[in-house]
């Protein structure tokens, strides 16, 4: 199932083919302010990914943000059960002061590597994340999109492409919760 439902700003690639990320004027070290402390979430996963599915996989995990270096950065902790096993992801954000650009790294107790990061910014409390990558031997370009406008209760979401950015399938959906 590809929706547009949940705008996305239009990407941009340069003679290369490589993706160009630039950042918001508004784009700042405290961007992630909103997350830090924990959450309990909700999570509704697509169950098949470029398939036109729409059968969906709900569970629960709990999440805890604190910040590192000096503030331009900061590291989370995802703790879910999957199948009766437990699961650990972790998140490390980086904000670069020069170029005013995010890079989101993701590493889990499944393959235990960062993947690479995905980059991008935050405008009017909404941000977009982009990378390329490769899903199931496919070349797709992945956006993670953060809405912080209720900044108590953020949505995280992940969406993939697989024809450069003009359909998007979402396929995560993370609802949050402050608890502290």
């Amino acid at each position: 199932m590809k929706t547009d439902s949940l705008e996305i700003p239009a990407i941009h690639f340069d003679e290369n083919g490589e993706l160009i990320i630039i950042a918001s004027e508004s784009s700042s070290k405290d961007d992630f302010d909103f997350f830090q402390g924990k959450s309990v979430i909700r999570n509704k996963k697509l169950k098949k990914r470029f398939a036109n599915s729409n059968e969906w996989i709900e569970f629960p995990s709990t999440q805890e943000m604190y910040k590192i270096l000096n503030g331009i950065g900061n590291i989370d902790n995802f703790l879910a059960t999957f199948d009766g096993e437990p699961f650990e992801g972790m998140t490390v954000r980086l904000f670069n002061p020069k170029t005013k650009l995010w890079s989101i790294y993701w590493a889990d107790s499944t393959s235990g590597t960062l993947d690479k990061p995905v980059v991008g910014s935050f405008e009017n409390k909404v941000g977009h994340f982009f990378s390329k990558d490769v899903f199931e031997g496919k070349n797709v370009i992945q956006v993670f999109r953060w809405d912080a406008r209720d900044e108590n209760n953020p949505v995280w979401s992940q969406a993939m492409s697989d024809d450069k950015g003009k359909n998007w399938e979402w396929n995560w959906f993370m609802y949050m919760s402050k608890t502290n």
